[in-house]
């Protein structure tokens, strides 16, 4: 169902083919262009969205005779880049198109960033794509060719849009051959090559680059074969990679196997799996023995290898079956005992080949023997659960002998109306109760009292063991028979339907926790109910350490109290994001397991759990079933912490929206009558007759704090229309004397008497921003350190130029600014002292930050050595065009 669903998705979606490499020069563009001829000789629609050449005569040479879409023309830093045009791309739409370089980023105010994000819009839009990619591109290998070269490249391609693609040509050239090219100036121009000779493509490089990518592609065709082989049901192995299959038991040498099968993947440097087959006989191995083979367990998985405990009645049908599911064609098995198996026993590696002819088996040495794979953390659990076992097992077994004597019981009263083989059906039901109930072997001892007492009390001569009739022993014998037989199947069935109950129970828990914790929407939630079904699920206890915003852990939500709760042990397993405690290396005594929440983005906390039986930690599948409760219970904080985190942005948003509504609809409905009250009050100074000095003075105040009041005003609408980018730049090349110069006329009302010392370096270089809104920065800034100084006290204003930026300072020698709080003064509403008499609201400097900001530079503020502030902001600087020759 998932291919076919997949087929569907894929219907009517283009053909993605990557040429791919170690590295430049080998090829891959030149390998496209030609199979892109072929294609186009047999029919196909073939255009070029775009190729590098790089200078090559060979790779120009093959563009003869395709149609090539022209590019698009993107102004960015003042220069014309050409781009590769998509839209043009999907109203050609061609059949094929060629995309080249599939890692590279678009230049800015493309659709999308990088080049893979419009191939995949190709893609959608029903168009088959050919591109090139080189194997220090892909996002996984990124660091590791960076390492070895000393050269990282950041523009990275994720590692799925590799392996969902549909087809991966290598192109592939010897090292010697590449460096012969470099040298002949097929790689690079020649001013080039050498410098890439001496750094990048150097003879061990291009080699370690190269063995990169052919392991990289064999893993890509590897899955590639894995899906065919699952889509055509292929059955017997392939031996298309070396990976290793150990298989383990409960015979000494675990450990020994274990350790030489991780030796040989290392040389081989393939991947390995280590799996124990748990049948009917070893379930009933001593709590020891299989707390020794999950160790053993533990440690393949430490040593890399992939583990599975599996279940069935043979350990060679077993074996075979995961062999061929993960086409694993070698395996490893412990070297065959002549003294611990019966004649007619075939051991595991004979059974494996007859199964499987086309599987190689190894057979490795046992080594000596060890000691018990075992921590004091758990010893004394298991001894005691030990006991308890012993202790079941020989009630169990009188349970047997209680069954045949009530079978003996209810059968003397029917013995005159029966015959003896009604009477043995009897006998046989004991032996199906206690199979169904108890297990083989008190079922087999119940079969064998019951043909004691049959015998004793019911075949003649009655009370004795003698035998009057021949034909009884026959029928002793087919009793015992049948009484072992129907012993065996009823406990193997059983045995099956307790595994499969217990993976039932298993899928059931992780259904049911999932839908719950779909349902939460707040962090107590997610703790509650995860805190109830681990409990229930394990029989333990546990407790959910979340991390608060320094990252230390704290209870949130938990009733637990339990005094061996350690925070420093749960705390060491946040900080390494390695689990701790019980059942690991890292301080195994502890009580806890200590399990890191470890969600996409980061650690979210730690879950403490203590389960009432240790060894159930051991156990691969309860460990694996205890993770993905951990992945869950990460994912469900995690997304409970997002949506607190955009119903807090969403409500930031709309209140930021509805306070800029307001500014703006105040600021317009504010603006006429304080420009009437400017006007009524020059008008009532002028006239007749003239006023008396009071009044006078009365109609000038009115003046002044109308003028002061529509200043407030228009910094209102400014802020306003600023934040909702109704504001647009007009950038022009200008003089930055000249706007210092119509700032300073513009603040000189706000200065008054105050001395304003400016310098500027002659040699100042144009600058391309709005001088209008420069001007308003500058005069924001001079008026803003006029109210917070003294009236004879200096202010400054310097620029310096750099070779990227220009940088403007307004310093004075006034107070200077409270300390902690210099990157806060540039928010709305804001004032270095709220309580202060000084008039304002506390918008100029956040215009400020927004002009300059809006020009893609940056403000700060800080304070002077020897007292005082001062504010500064840069501009980008860009080469300015040539002056025009002057005509004579």
């Amino acid at each position: 169902l998932a291919r076919v669903l997949e087929s569907e998705a894929r219907h009517g979606r283009g053909r993605l083919r990557i040429y791919f490499g170690a590295s430049a020069g080998v090829g891959k563009t030149f390998a496209m262009l030609a199979a892109a001829r072929k294609a186009r000789e047999e029919g196909r629609d073939v255009a070029i969205g775009i190729v590098e050449t790089h200078g090559r005569d060979e790779t120009a040479a093959q563009l003869t005779g395709f149609a090539v879409l022209p590019r698009r023309e993107i102004a960015h830093r003042d220069r014309a880049l050409a781009e590769f045009n998509l839209d043009g791309a999907l109203a050609r739409h061609p059949e094929l198109l060629l995309v080249d370089e599939l890692a590279h980023s678009n230049v800015e105010g493309s659709r999308h960033p990088k080049r893979w994000q419009d191939i995949e819009e190709l893609l959608a839009a029903g168009i088959d794509v050919w591109t090139t990619l080189n194997v220090q591109h892909l996002e996984s290998l990124n660091d590791v060719v960076g390492g070895i070269t000393g050269i990282r490249v950041f523009e990275t391609v994720p590692d799925t849009v590799f392996d969902t693609a549909d087809e991966v040509v290598l192109v592939d050239v010897p090292a010697e051959e590449l460096l012969a090219r470099l040298a002949a100036g097929k790689v690079y121009m020649a001013q080039h090559a050498e410098r890439a000779a001496a750094n990048f493509f150097r003879k061990g490089n291009l080699i370690a680059l190269r063995e990169i990518a052919l392991r990289r592609t064999a893993d890509r065709v590897e899955d590639d074969v894995q899906t065919y082989r699952i889509e055509k049901s292929i059955g017997p192995s392939w031996k298309t990679e070396a990976a290793l299959l150990a298989c383990i038991g409960a015979t000494r040498g675990a450990e020994h196997i274990v350790r030489s099968a991780a030796r040989l993947a290392g040389q081989l440097s393939a991947d390995w799996h280590v799996i124990y087959v748990e049948t009917p006989a070893l379930q009933r191995l001593e709590s020891t023995e299989r707390e020794r083979i999950l160790r053993v367990l533990k440690l393949a998985e430490e040593l890399g290898a992939t583990t599975a405990v599996l279940t069935g009645d043979n350990v060679a049908v077993a074996l075979v079956q995961y062999a061929r599911t993960h086409n694993l064609s070698r395996v490893i098995l412990g070297r065959a005992s002549t003294t611990d198996r019966w004649p007619w026993q075939r051991h595991v590696a004979t059974e494996v080949g007859r199964l499987a002819p086309e599987i190689d088996v190894l057979s490795m040495g046992v080594g000596g023997e060890r000691a018990p794979l075992r921590n004091a953390s758990t010893a004394t659990a298991l001894a005691d659960e030990t006991d308890e076992r012993r202790g079941s097992k020989r009630l169990r077994y009188a349970w047997s002998a209680l069954a045949v004597a009530i079978a003996t019981l209810v059968a003397w009263p029917l013995e005159p109306w029966l015959d003896l083989a009604n009477i043995v059906m009897l006998f046989l039901l004991a032996v199906v109760v206690i199979s169904a109930r108890f297990g083989r072997g008190p079922a087999i001892l119940t079969s064998i009292l019951g043909v004691a007492s049959f015998d004793f009390f019911f075949v003649p001569p009655r009370f004795t063991f003698a035998v009057g009739d021949f034909q009884y022993v026959l029928t002793f014998v087919v009793m015992l028979a049948v009484g072992v037989t129907i012993a065996h199947l009823t406990a193997r069935l059983r045995y099956q339907a307790r595994i499969a109950t217990h993976r039932e129970t298993r899928a059931r828990e992780l259904f049911e926790f999932a839908r719950e914790l779909s349902g939460a929407l707040l962090t107590t939630q997610v703790v509650d109910t995860s805190t109830a079904v681990l409990g229930r699920s394990f029989s333990a206890k546990v407790a959910l350490l979340l991390a608060d915003a320094e990252n230390r852990l704290r209870l949130d939500g938990n009733d637990i109290a339990d005094a061996r709760l350690d925070l420093g042990v749960a705390q060491w397993a946040f900080d390494h994001g390695e689990p701790a405690g019980l059942a690991t290396d890292t301080l195994p005594a502890s009580p806890f397991h200590y399990l890191p929440l470890r969600a996409p983005m980061r650690v979210r906390g730690v879950l403490a759990i203590r389960p009432a039986q240790p060894r159930w930690l051991l156990i691969p599948e309860q460990r694996r079933q205890l993770e993905t409760f951990a992945s869950l219970i990460a994912i469900a904080i995690e997304r409970v912490h997002y949506v607190e985190v955009a119903q807090e942005a969403l409500v930031k948003m709309e209140g930021e929206r509805l306070r800029n509504s307001l500014l703006a609809a105040l600021s317009h409905d504010l603006r006429t009558p304080l420009t009437a009250l400017v006007g009524l009050a020059e008008t009532l100074a002028l006239t007749g007759p003239p006023l008396s000095p009071p009044q006078a003075d009365i109609a000038a105040a009115m003046r002044d704090e109308s003028l002061r009041m529509s200043a407030l005003v228009a910094n209102l609408l400014d802020m306003a229309r600023l934040e909702s980018g109704e504001v647009r730049l007009r950038r022009e090349w200008q003089s930055v004397e000249e706007v210092v110069g119509s700032a300073l006329r513009a603040s000189r009302p706000a200065l008054g008497s105050r001395s304003v010392d400016v310098a500027l370096p002659a040699d100042l270089p144009l600058v391309e921003f709005d001088a209008v809104l420069i001007e308003r920065v500058l005069a924001n800034l001079l008026e803003n350190a006029a109210k917070y100084t003294a009236a004879p006290t200096p202010i400054s204003i310097t620029a310096t130029a750099s070779a990227d930026a220009i940088t403007i300072r307004v310093a004075d020698r006034g107070p200077g600014l409270p300390k902690g709080r210099e990157a806060t003064l540039f928010d709305k509403f804001t004032r270095g002292h709220p309580e202060s008499a000084t008039p304002g609201v506390g918008l100029g400097l956040a215009i400020c930050r927004a002009i300059v900001e809006a020009h893609h530079g940056r403000i700060e503020a800080r304070n002077r050595d020897g007292g005082g502030a001062e504010f500064m902001f840069t501009l980008p600087r860009s080469t300015p065009p040539a002056a025009a020759p002057e005509t004579p």
